[in-house]
């Protein structure tokens, strides 16, 4: 038998039609690619469905003693909750419905028959981009202090230098 853990997120304010953008992104991956889809997605529903995915896992941990690389994101449902319903004063004493609605996110987390190590860390990613960056800096930095010496040194020994500098006025 195939275990699986069901988690729900209800009362979402955000509209159903923007939550299923993100959803339908990760639907059948695993659970670590699946956290890395959410973790790099500008879209402000990747972060409620981030942290939907995140309690799963932490369920089918700690009360099925399943393992996280093993598992997969078999089904994601994202249904319309109840709408809040507002008005928008208009002109000639008319007002405009508004709309504020929810959704209901269901995900279902199953055991696959492969367990898959995992091919992405978000620790390791972020500290090796921290030390290409410095790195880069560093090779600026020193490339750019090359550069002003000889142009400094080039500029000392010609005759007349200091004497340009003086003879401007000071602002």
């Amino acid at each position: 038998m195939i275990k699986q853990q069901r988690v729900k997120l209800r009362y979402a304010d955000m509209a159903p039609r923007k939550m299923r953008l993100v959803a339908d992104t990760i639907r059948g991956l695993t659970v670590n690619e699946a956290e890395a889809q959410l973790s790099a997605s500008p879209r402000r529903a990747a972060k409620k469905l981030l942290k939907v995915l995140q309690s799963a896992v932490a369920n089918a941990k700690n009360n099925q003693q399943l393992k996280a690389e093993s598992l997969i994101v078999s089904s994601i449902q994202v249904d319309g909750g109840p709408s809040l319903k507002r008005w928008l004063p208009r002109a000639r004493g008319t007002a405009t419905p508004i709309l504020k609605r929810r959704s209901h996110v269901t995900l279902v987390l199953r055991e696959s028959e492969k367990a898959t190590p995992p091919r992405f860390n978000p620790k390791v990613v972020k500290v090796v981009k921290e030390k290409k960056a410095e790195d880069k800096e560093q090779k600026k930095v020193s490339e750019w202090e090359k550069e002003f010496s000889e142009k400094r040194s080039a500029d000392v020994s010609k005759p007349g230098f200091f004497r340009r500098i003086f003879r401007r006025k000071s602002v």
